[in-house]
């Protein structure tokens, strides 16, 4: 591989504010549909089975996506033209999504939002590993940490903060209009961020410069892509299998927290169980305005996480952070204050903080520049299949093993989560990361990760 040019701050800053825009639309699907769906008439065992059909599309589109993107190239290069549609696509669903009148069309929504988010996000992680040098993926991937803090503390915040505002009332569905203002605003910040991204980034070409040609061409056809993606499952190399076991019992722990802990906090904290009346929306709400608190804390602690690589190595990082996780999420079950709670999610957003950026810095060094874009695909199946497992079982679990309309369901199965994470803490251990060296982590420490005081939003006459 050519070696690429270290960047500077601004240069940083530019190729990952996109990931602003991506994180604030997630965070408000993550947050608030497990309650939009309860407040359209869901009941909770039914609420896992209605993110089913998102996920399963993920499981398509992330791999071709990036096939497709690995091919690409034309005037917006090769990853950008999928993450700028991906961020329209997503942009509409948001708008639309909080004027739902009923379960399908919710539901239905959140596919083609789900489905949006992957088209942007996959070829994003590519996009940061074609643009910089081995020496510079750790602060690389820890930037675009930073940006899904900020993105997600802006979006799990945002209803409360319109509460406080003095935003009040619902939609004719019964949806609070401090939700559906939030998703509009969503929508266009998703939107304004990655035109940002797309505006002030360019990128390489394909080194195969025959590669280049046909891509340009547009030879190759669906067999040829389904054979690479094929082909790529078949060979993945040695660490991202051992990463695989780590991001199963990760994202499975995850889940269990977004889809539940809202829930958990309106009955467990709140004492509600009247998924229509005011107190509920409160706990809903305050369950929301928590979840910022891990995405603040993500965003400190990636400053200090290459440094702290550096220290020990990128494996201890990362297991000690999961461990931070799985403990937060267990303590739930002793907080019954509200301000607590917050505490709480400080060891969820360590936790955070390293998902999003030591996985894929440990994978990076691990993959071949060619391939990139369709083994980022290929990786994300392990954070598609725990949300298919999520969406299929937690609801006959919950049933079978906390009884039928259990208020507390909620509460243990984000326990459930605690402890999977303290699994994956311990599988990471087991992982060989061939790219790191001191040299690595060394550089690494020296890029300064502070945001350019000097940055301007996006201006609204550009859109």
């Amino acid at each position: 591989m050519t070696e690429r040019p270290r960047l500077s701050p601004i240069q940083l800053f530019n190729m990952s504010f996109g990931f602003l825009g991506i994180q604030f639309g997630w965070g408000l699907q993550l947050a608030n549909m497990s309650a939009v769906y309860e407040k359209l008439g869901a009941r909770p065992d039914q609420v896992p089975l209605l993110w089913l059909a998102a996920p399963l599309t993920g499981l398509l589109v992330q791999p071709i996506i990036g096939a497709l993107s690995d091919r690409t190239w034309g005037p917006l290069g090769r990853r950008r033209p999928y993450f700028l549609t991906g961020a329209i696509l997503a942009s509409v669903a948001l708008f639309f999504m909080p004027t739902s009148t009923s379960l399908w069309m919710a539901a239905s929504l959140l596919w083609i939002l789900d489905a949006s988010i992957n088209i942007s996000m996959e070829p994003f992680r590519a996009f940061v590993a074609d643009k910089l040098s081995p020496q510079q993926r750790t602060t690389g991937f820890v930037v675009q940490s930073l940006f899904i803090g900020i993105g997600a503390s802006l979006a799990n915040a945002l209803p409360f903060m319109l509460r406080v505002l003095g935003v009040t009332g619902n939609t004719a569905s019964g949806i609070p209009l401090t939700v559906k203002y939030s998703f509009q605003a969503g929508a266009v910040v998703f939107l304004a961020c990655v035109i940002w991204t797309v505006c002030t980034t360019s990128e390489f070409p394909p080194e195969d410069l025959g590669a280049k040609d046909r891509a340009t061409r547009g030879h190759g056809g669906l067999g040829e892509l389904i054979s690479e993606i094929t082909d790529s499952i078949r060979n993945m190399p040695r660490t991202m299998k051992q990463l695989a076991v780590v991001q199963l019992l990760t994202w499975l722990g995850l889940f269990c927290m977004w889809l539940f802990f809202v829930p958990a906090v309106a009955r467990h904290v709140f004492g509600a169980t009247d998924p229509k009346s005011e107190l509920y929306t409160q706990g809903i709400e305050w369950g929301g305005f928590a979840f910022a608190f891990y995405s603040i804390t993500c965003f400190i602690v990636a400053l200090a996480l290459p440094k702290l690589a550096a220290i020990s190595s990128r494996k201890k990082v990362h297991a000690g952070a999961l461990i931070c996780g799985g403990l937060s999420l267990l303590s739930v079950y002793m907080i019954h204050d509200k301000y607590l709670l917050l505490i709480s999610m400080v060891g969820v957003g360590i936790a955070w903080a390293s998902i999003l950026s030591m996985p894929y810095a440990i994978l990076s060094t691990a993959l071949p520049a060619h391939r990139m874009g369709v083994y980022m695909g290929v990786f994300n199946f392990f954070i598609v299949i725990p949300e298919i497992l999520a969406s299929l079982f937690f609801g006959p679990l919950t049933r079978m093993i906390f009884g039928d309309a259990n208020p507390d369901a909620p509460l243990y199965t984000v326990m459930l989560g605690g402890i999977c994470m303290l699994l994956a803490a311990v599988s990471v251990m087991f992982v060989e990361d061939v790219g790191e060296s001191a040299s690595t982590l060394k550089a690494d420490v020296g890029e300064k990760l502070t945001t350019p005081m000097t940055a301007q939003a996006v201006p609204s006459s550009g859109l």
